[in-house]
C-alpha cells in the first residue's frame, strides 16, 4: 500500500483546509493509498516558536514524513502567504525532508487575489526542503467550500472537479515515481 502524509497548516480546527485533506484521503483510498493527516496546530506552540528541532513532539511527524511516498500540504492563505504555524513547522524539518517525495500543495483563501500564493510563497520553501516533484497545486476560494452542520464539506462543482483531477495526477505521479525513489534512496 502506498503511504501518503497530509499536513494541515491551519491554525484552527475544524477548518476548510483540514476538511479538504479529509476529502482528499477519501478520494485516494480506493486507489490503495493510505493517508495519515497531521495538524501542525497540534504541535506545542513552544516547540514551533522556539525552534526546538530536537523536541520529542517532532519525532512522530518526522517519522511519518520519512515513511511517506507522497505529501499533501494544505494551508489557508492570509495576507498572500501560507500560515505562520506551517512556516514554523517546515523550518523544523530536516533540510532534505521532501527529497524523493511527490508533493501536492493545496491552499484556501478568501479571494482570488491570492491565487498565486502557492507558486510565489509556498513552492520556494518546499523546494528548499529538496522537493523536486511539486505538482501544480489547487487553490480554493472559501465560498467554494461550504461547511455542513455535521462538519463535512460541500464543494462547488468546479473546485470538486479540479481537486479530483489534481488528486488523480498526484496518485499517478506517486505510483510512477515510487520505484525510482526507492532505488535512489538505496543508492545513497
Amino acid at each position: 500500500m502506498t503511504y501518503i502524509l497530509a499536513v494541515s497548516g491551519s491554525p484552527s480546527h475544524p477548518s476548510r483546509t483540514h476538511g479538504l485533506l479529509e476529502y482528499a484521503a477519501k478520494v485516494l483510498q480506493p486507489e490503495n493509498f493510505h493517508t495519515d493527516i497531521i495538524s501542525v496546530r497540534d504541535i506545542p506552540a513552544e516547540v514551533l516558536a522556539y525552534g526546538r528541532y530536537d523536541s520529542p513532539d517532532l519525532e512522530k511527524p518526522k517519522a511519518l514524513l520519512e515513511r511517506a511516498n507522497g505529501v499533501i500540504i494544505a494551508t489557508p492563505v492570509y495576507k498572500a502567504a501560507y500560515t505562520g504555524v506551517l512556516k514554523a513547522f517546515l523550518d523544523l524539518l530536516p533540510q532534505r525532508a521532501l527529497s524523493g517525495k511527490v508533493v501536492l500543495p493545496i491552499a484556501t483563501g478568501g479571494t482570488l487575489a491570492h491565487l498565486l500564493s502557492i507558486d510565489y510563497a509556498l513552492k520556494p520553501v518546499l523546494s528548499e526542503l529538496k522537493a523536486r516533484y511539486i505538482l501544480g497545486g489547487v487553490y480554493a476560494v472559501d465560498k467554494q467550500i461550504q461547511v455542513q452542520p455535521d462538519s463535512s464539506l460541500q464543494l462547488d462543482e468546479e473546485i470538486d472537479q479540479r481537486l479530483k483531477e489534481a488528486l488523480q495526477e498526484f496518485a499517478e505521479t506517486v505510483s510512477k515515481f515510487q520505484p525510482i525513489a526507492k532505488e535512489l534512496t538505496h543508492a545513497s
